[in-house]
């Protein structure tokens, strides 16, 4: 019943899936010695010893032998010569105990190997484009991304989005706990000049308008306080069209979304480092934090005595197990304004948002804002783990008043203002006094994994390039559809 020859998997007979044994997961045989079980997986590599063949099999969980000998089974010893890398098999065998002198302590299964006594091609593989059994960091870029289903075999990827998956498990569990609820927010929304370009989505049912895709839920999430939801969070889908980096990933990003009512800027510092603190433990043991309770340093300070806002506060910066996390607080409210800068508005203003506009100044400068507003703190908090900004957040303006003199500062223009006046007028409502903070799911990750680039953390990420490789995403659109949303595509100057 085995396939001798692949070319006739056509016929029935070819692919015989066992319905009477239970599939047993690879690193489940090194409790089911003596046992039989059918096992299904990828062929990781064959080695032929004279008579004998042996296989690595490998599933989601690991890595196990295969011992195809062909006086236990010559149809599984004939269809294991005939086997390939990358392979996808189906295989039933007894389990038995490796001999002392023969175990590998550097396998999680190597006290045992499977005795093949039958096996199944399920699908035959082509050679991959590039070796699976490196960490990648050696290969091109463009190639890892337009094969990326392959570069997620290699076991480092996996565990990455294994983790990644832990992190934001754990995340859910901690918050719901301490009564949070989990909300979604629009995908399509408003743009708004929020400090980085949009990407804009056209509306085929009011032509001639568009949506932006959210670069956070910040405006959302306020509004959430303003009814009354107190303690909000979600796992939010970001969208920014900046230029990539090694720590930002272009065009979407993923970041943990918290706001919280009637608290202060203490009760968000202590709670988020809690939750960072308990959760590095839980998900990397062998892992040691540099310093608790985290320090706290004045954005003055770090600029200072480390010339970065971020500071990488390891005791030995080349030790991947040292997490350094520090909270940097007391920021400028505003910085100078350049004539070219984002918010310029009104062509008067000098004066830029250090964060954003919905940030609180802090209660002892107030009287700044009207004589000397580059002095005045703002209540910002960002999150710093390793050299890297890994979240911010901030005490968020909830009194119109306050609101309306970041707007005049920072030279908002009335249609400017307009285009908050969903805020504004949401806030004649009563609004509780609010703020949050929004930690990077995917620098998080590369941070605390030690990896060169976010970009290792994320399943399908874009490339430096702004490609989604995978899909040669983005892609022209047919004549048809670009009529049927009121869209004509004209031929730019820089490229005639």
């Amino acid at each position: 019943m085995n396939c001798h020859k692949f070319e006739k998997v056509q016929k029935l007979k070819c692919v015989r899936y066992n319905t009477h044994m239970e599939r047993s997961r690879v690193e489940e045989t090194v409790t089911q010695t003596n046992q039989e079980v059918l096992l299904k997986g990828w062929v990781n590599t064959r080695r032929d010893h004279g008579k004998l063949t042996f296989i690595d099999l490998r599933d989601k969980s690991g890595l196990v032998q295969l011992v195809f000998n062909p006086q236990v089974s010559a149809d599984a010893h004939q269809t294991a010569s005939q086997l390939s890398n990358e392979d996808v098999v189906e295989v039933e065998g007894l389990v038995k105990a490796r001999p002392e002198k023969l175990v590998n302590p550097d396998l999680l299964t190597g006290t045992v190997e499977i005795e093949a006594t039958r096996l199944t091609i399920l699908s035959k593989a082509e050679t991959p484009p590039f070796p699976l059994d490196t960490d990648g960091h050696e290969i091109d870029e463009e190639l890892r991304m337009r094969y990326r289903y392959l570069d997620l075999r290699r076991p480092r990827m996996l565990q990455n989005l294994i983790v990644r998956d832990k992190t934001i498990s754990f995340i859910r569990n901690f918050l719901h706990q301490r009564q949070f609820t989990e909300v979604e927010t629009p995908i399509l929304t408003k743009s708004t000049p929020e400090g980085a370009r949009d990407f804009v989505v056209p509306s085929r049912l009011q032509q001639g308008k568009f949506y932006a895709l959210p670069q956070s839920p910040q405006q959302y999430k306020q509004l959430l306080m303003v009814a009354g939801i107190e303690r909000y969070f979600q796992i939010a889908r970001c969208f920014r069209d900046e230029d990539p980096r090694a720590d930002r990933a272009y065009g979407e990003f993923t970041q943990l979304d918290i706001e919280m009512s009637f608290i202060t800027q203490e009760d968000i510092l202590r709670m988020i480092e809690e939750l960072f603190t308990t959760l590095a433990k839980e998900v990397w043991p062998n892992k040691h934090i540099t310093q608790t309770p985290w320090p706290r340093i004045s954005h003055h300070e770090a600029v200072q005595e480390y010339q970065s806002d971020k500071p990488d506060l390891r005791k030995d910066t080349a030790d991947k197990n040292e997490l350094a996390f520090a909270w940097i607080v007391d920021f400028p409210l505003f910085a100078k304004q350049s004539a070219d800068d984002f918010f310029h508005g009104s062509g008067k203003a000098q004066f830029a948002p250090s964060h954003h506009m919905f940030t609180a100044p802090h209660p002892d400068d107030i009287e700044l804002l009207d004589t000397d507003p580059l002095q005045v703190r703002g209540l910002q908090h960002d999150m710093v783990l390793n050299g890297f900004e890994v979240g911010g957040g901030s005490i968020r303006i909830h009194q119109p008043r306050i609101q309306e003199k970041i707007f005049e500062l920072i030279g908002f223009t009335n249609e400017q203002k307009q285009e908050f006046a969903h805020m504004l007028d949401a806030f004649r409502y009563g609004v509780p006094p609010h703020g949050g903070i929004a930690p990077g799911i995917d620098r998080f990750l590369m941070a605390a994994l030690g990896e060169p680039s976010l970009r290792e953390t994320i399943a399908f990420p874009a490339t430096s390039g702004g490609k989604t490789a995978v899909m040669d995403a983005p892609s022209a659109i047919s004549h048809d559809r670009l009529k049927e949303l009121g869209i004509q595509i004209t031929e730019s100057p820089a490229s005639k």
